[in-house]
């Protein structure tokens, strides 16, 4: 078993998982470290994503990863979260942009499109020659997104998009978009090409969270594309939750991968770092702070393992989804406050990656469903009374 405190595994959860499925986590585990660490910290300083170095994940089979055929890497979903884990480890604003990619443009072409736009886009996708993504959240309605204004209008041989969307990852560098529109009172999708005219997407700058990511808006005014541009298995406002529940997932086990750098940063730091004569580790307060950082940790491990089996054999329901999401990332936030504690006035410096992490979890905490969203999810499952909503 080896030491587990020294691998964040405290209950040897590797034991748990298949020798490819641990394969796939370390080459990205050893791509992180040697790629992507030696320019994140300069990167979220200047608010700029690594995006040549970004795109070499996809010789790593990262984009699409647990999607079947068109050129993808048809792995596990749990293969797939433990990958998610390992970017996650590096920056949430990285693996951001491989779930972007994978969950929520990939998977609705695949789930949902048809089989010219299955053929057209997702092995390019895959091989990271074409980015998409995806336009639901819009500057009025956030954790309502039924609440879209954003239109589209059949004009006979062709469609007509008008709207705005906010808060889009990947959109000022992304070749398309999946955009989310009312098609005659009701929700659909479209693939909206960069080259249309009227089809914009300014940067979203000023942002303390979330620094090493491409987020923009998308603005649309009299967008025209053409009828096969609709995704034919988009109806409803149901299928725009299923992409967000692929998309939920992979943000699971990323937070474990935030959580897992804080705590071994703190662990690390407090032993070493001398106050009173004596190593930070040796005092009661820092060692139980320590204990109750490993404890959500090995208590968030659990949950995905438990949901990447159940995703794995098809029997996984958006509401365990929404508690993994909503657990793990609420207790990565807390275990990324009490490391910058930990460290002191250290832990304001990028010498030190909690900092970040913390200012990123912010974030993270909220896009995909909110804490609170997530809770009111399961208190619906609970009591099968919604509280939200009309």
């Amino acid at each position: 078993m080896g030491d587990p405190l020294l691998k964040s595994d405290f209950y040897d959860v590797d034991s748990l998982f298949e020798e490819d499925e641990l394969l796939a986590r370390d080459t990205v585990r050893q791509w992180v470290r040697e790629r992507f660490m030696p320019v994140v910290e300069d990167c979220y300083r200047k608010g700029e994503f690594p995006m040549d170095r970004a795109l070499e994940l996809a010789q790593l089979g990262t984009f699409g990863a647990n999607l079947q055929g068109y050129g993808c890497a048809g792995m596990s979903s749990t293969a797939y979260g433990l990958m998610m884990q390992e970017l996650e480890w590096g920056d949430s604003g990285l693996r951001s942009f491989v779930s972007v990619q994978g969950a929520l443009c990939m998977y609705p072409i695949h789930a949902m499109g048809s089989e010219a736009q299955k053929e057209k886009y997702l092995p390019a996708m895959a091989e990271g020659k074409i980015l998409g993504c995806f336009g639901l959240t819009e500057p009025d309605y956030g954790s309502d997104p039924g609440g879209m204004i954003t239109k589209a209008e059949d004009r006979g041989t062709h469609y007509r998009l008008n709207g705005a969307k906010m808060w889009i990852t990947n959109s000022p560098v992304a070749h398309f978009a999946i955009v989310w529109a009312k098609l005659e009172g009701k929700i659909t999708a479209f693939i909206v090409e960069r080259e249309r005219q009227g089809f914009t997407t300014p940067t979203q700058g000023r942002k303390w969270s979330l620094r090493c990511s491409n987020t923009g808006e998308i603005v649309m005014q009299d967008v025209d594309i053409p009828k096969e541009n609709r995704l034919p298995g988009a109806n409803g406002l149901k299928s725009a939750l299923s992409c967000l529940t692929q998309a939920r997932y992979g943000i699971a086990y990323g937070a474990i991968g935030a959580a897992q750098s804080c705590y071994e940063t703190a662990r690390d730091y407090t032993l070493s770092r001398i106050q009173f004569g004596k190593p930070l580790a040796s005092f009661q307060l820092i060692q139980t702070k320590l204990a109750n950082m490993l404890t959500e940790i090995t208590k968030a491990q659990m949950l995905c393992w438990r949901l990447g089996r159940l995703k794995d054999a098809g029997k996984a329901d958006f509401a365990q989804v929404s508690m993994a999401k909503r657990n793990n990332v609420g207790r990565a936030l807390e275990i990324a406050r009490d490391a910058r504690d930990m460290l002191g006035a250290n832990g304001i410096t990028y010498e030190y990656p909690v900092g970040r992490h913390m200012m990123n979890l912010e974030t993270v905490n909220t896009y995909e469903g909110t804490y609170d969203i997530h809770g009111l999810i399961l208190g619906e499952r609970i009591t099968g009374i919604q509280s939200y909503g009309g």
